[in-house]
């Protein structure tokens, strides 16, 4: 049987419910538009996701976590919604009285309260009646056309634990402090640079600011939030900041710094700019500079670095992605991440992707963050947000921001640690770009390049 689901509508489905995927389990052309077949096979299977589709081209169902049965009963479902998808969109209507969200008919298919029945009475129809358990516009549900021409049922189908993790990680104190140890005595290969740029890029609200919180309350010793952050459909974040990891409150700076931009958003003149992307890489821009989407920045602007630097340039580039949100990436998002990856790329700046909020994507790693190697649906995101963004998979990063918590934990901080460790390679091989390009200049050229390479500071 084949889906008449997309790819496309399948996963924005899946991303709703933190699940891993979607087995068909009936079609109605090809089963039949009755109960009876319905039943035969769907019954005790749960959770499903129920699909109705008319002339009009609407696509539309519902979702419920209860087994169907032939009872004749109001079953009680809290998590029960109905939907309809916009475009690529999928707009979810709550169910409103749980106690009867779902009803077990002998003779009719998917019954959500009174609200939406498909294959009423064993006909190729649908019945509506909005307000009843469930509350939705029906021009915006199915467009007023009652009449189906497909009707499927599939069944939600559990995150996957893998045999053996996909990465090897050893979640032990002792190599909590190991990784504690390596980033402290870091080196960069280059005595003009004591403390590498790392500039973090990514969607808004994908935690770009909690990133860096999370990275220095494990140096704090304790959940801090210096940057920042938050949940908001704009960018929290106004301001360049370049923002220094000290090593416990009164120690000295690490060897990084950690900048954070305004948050990319998918439509034009809102989010950063690319064009004062550029101004970032290049190292012109001032901490503290105020970002103004709908004018980039000029070298007029108050703290602009006309000639900076090596030390001021940005060494490394990470792109902060919520793994919970990967698969409904808007079109309009996975362009402007092409467009920044492409300019990162002339500029021979390497990149690597943070891949956030991985407990909220998948059940098996809010359970335990341990097994976010284990999981076979995390691996898939991982793979997915590779090709999207056109990275190698070894270039993927998952990570824990610290959101709810009050104390610290080793396995997140384990996580966090090895990301900067990452970073770090990434900036090594950096250096090792600009030296090779040295080797191979003319004298003139050369000498320009020892100074921004060996320059102290």
């Amino acid at each position: 049987m084949n889906p008449r689901l997309t790819q496309s509508q399948q996963r924005t489905i899946c991303a709703q419910l933190g699940r891993f995927k979607l087995k068909l389990l009936y079609k109605a052309s090809i089963h039949g538009f009755t109960g009876k077949a319905f039943h035969q096979r769907c019954d005790n299977r749960s959770p499903t996701v129920s699909v109705g589709y008319n002339n009009s081209g609407f696509v539309f169902g519902g979702y419920t976590k209860q087994p169907f049965s032939q009872s004749g009963q109001y079953v009680n479902d809290e998590q029960a919604f109905l939907f309809t998808f916009d475009g690529e969109n999928l707009i979810k209507y709550p169910v409103t009285s749980p106690t009867c969200a779902v009803r077990m008919i002998a003779n009719s298919g998917p019954y959500f309260g009174e609200a939406l029945v498909l294959v009423n009475g064993s006909q190729a129809v649908a019945h509506s009646n909005p307000g009843n358990y469930y509350n939705f516009p029906a021009a915006q549900m199915h467009g007023n056309d009652l009449n189906l021409t497909e009707c499927e049922v599939y069944q939600v189908e559990g995150t996957t634990e893998l045999e053996r993790p996909w990465r090897t990680v050893i979640w032990e104190s002792e190599k909590r402090k190991e990784l504690i140890e390596s980033i402290k005595s870091y080196k960069p290969t280059v005595s003009s640079v004591t403390q590498p740029r790392v500039l973090l890029i990514g969607p808004v609200g994908a935690g770009k600011s909690s990133f860096f919180n999370s990275v220095n309350s494990v140096f704090t010793g304790h959940v801090t939030s210096q940057a920042i952050s938050g949940s908001s459909s704009t960018s929290l974040t106004t301001q360049f900041r370049s923002y220094s990891v000290k090593d416990g409150r009164e120690g000295k700076p690490l060897p990084i710094i950690l900048c954070d931009t305004m948050g990319l958003e998918e439509t034009k003149g809102a989010g950063l700019d690319i064009d004062d992307l550029s101004s970032i890489l290049k190292g012109h821009l001032p901490d503290r500079y105020q970002f103004n989407p709908s004018a980039p920045l000029h070298p007029e602007a108050h703290g602009y670095r006309t000639s900076p630097g090596l030390k001021d340039k940005i060494h490394c580039v990470a792109y902060v992605i919520d793994a919970s949100k990967v698969s409904i990436m808007p079109r309009g998002m996975e362009e402007k991440l092409d467009a920044i990856r492409r300019k990162v790329n002339l500029m021979g700046i390497p990149q690597l992707v943070l891949l956030t909020k991985v407990d909220e994507a998948c059940p098996l790693v809010k359970e335990d963050v341990r097994n976010v190697y284990k999981s076979g649906y995390i691996k898939d995101v991982v793979q997915e947000v590779g090709s999207r963004l056109g990275v190698p998979l070894s270039c993927v990063v998952p990570v824990k921001n610290y959101s709810e918590e009050l104390e610290l934990d080793m396995n997140c901080d384990i996580l966090l640690l090895s990301a900067v460790i990452q970073m770090f390679r990434f900036v090594d091989d950096y250096f090792d770009e600009l030296s090779d390009r040295m080797s191979s200049m003319q004298t003139t050229e050369q000498n320009e390049v020892k100074k921004q390479l060996y320059q102290p500071e």
